[in-house]
């Protein structure tokens, strides 16, 4: 791991335009994706991506947030900062993944989710506290990795996992380093200095327990060797599906695993 780049540093990389997203990572990783759209009750959010595919021949389930590759695709998703549309779309296929006994895999780069009036009004906070409580129950291996940007409860709605990965210039917080200067101290401009305090680092959430395991990315960020960083990612999440499925109740594991984070006690899984 490159320990010599500072917080802000790896912020700036999580942000990279040219980073890997949720389209790449399923071109890369998994074959046959059936993308399915819509909520079931209001519409359809393009930032977030989901569908079933197939990893490594076995039935799975891919969500994730989408910020989109062009300005069009920009704007279409909001940036990947999902309305509660999106939310539920996620939910409604990981509850459809359960039925049929798929693991769920989630990839999150978010700034948020969207803050905007009508999302406001059609139940955004409902629906991420939904997905946290849903999520918490699900019976089948849940895997989340964290490509880019990783903040607030926008991205825990996709992030209540078995098994929290990381890559090494991915960052995960409860807001952006400027939202946090702003509050603190009325000042954006100080976000390089609110990005050391913040602990939103790969290294130092693994330290808190927060994330299981650091993907490494090859020097300078993962756009700048796409075909390393997927096989780091694949063989990281192929070993954690593998372990996961020797678990019993992944549910009961799961809802251990968050009570001890920032704990000193180590966490067990009932094999």
């Amino acid at each position: 791991m490159n320990k010599a780049l500072t917080a802000a540093e790896r912020v700036a990389i999580a942000r990279h335009p040219q980073r890997p997203n949720i389209s790449d990572y399923i071109s890369a990783l998994f074959t046959d994706f059936f993308e399915q759209r819509g909520d079931r009750l209001s519409g359809e959010d393009a930032s977030v991506l989901g569908g079933v595919a197939l990893y490594h021949g076995r039935p799975v389930t891919v969500i994730g947030t989408r910020k989109g590759k062009d300005l069009e695709e920009n704007l279409l998703c909001r940036f990947g900062m999902p309305n509660p549309e999106g939310y539920r779309k996620a939910l409604r296929l990981m509850r459809q993944a359960e039925k049929f006994r798929r693991p769920v895999i989630t990839f999150i780069d978010t700034g948020g989710a969207y803050p905007g009036l009508e999302a406001e009004e059609r139940g955004q906070g409902e629906a991420i506290a939904r997905n946290l409580l849903e999520m918490s129950r699900l019976r089948v291996p849940v895997v989340s990795i964290i490509t880019g940007e990783g903040n607030s409860g926008g991205a825990l709605a996709l992030g209540v996992a078995n098994r929290v990965l990381m890559l090494e210039n991915a960052v995960y917080a409860i807001l952006s380093p400027e939202g946090f200067a702003a509050i603190l101290w009325k000042d954006a401009k100080r976000h390089e200095e609110a990005s050391e305090l913040m602990k939103l680092t790969a290294a130092d959430l693994q330290e808190l327990g927060v994330v299981d395991e650091i993907i490494l990315e090859p020097g300078g960020g993962a756009h700048l060797a796409r075909s390393i960083t997927f096989r780091q990612v694949d063989e990281a999440l192929s070993r954690n599906l593998n372990q996961l499925s020797k678990v019993k109740n992944l549910a009961a594991a799961r809802y251990q695993k968050f009570r001890q984070m920032g704990t000193a006690a180590p966490r067990k899984e009932n094999p």
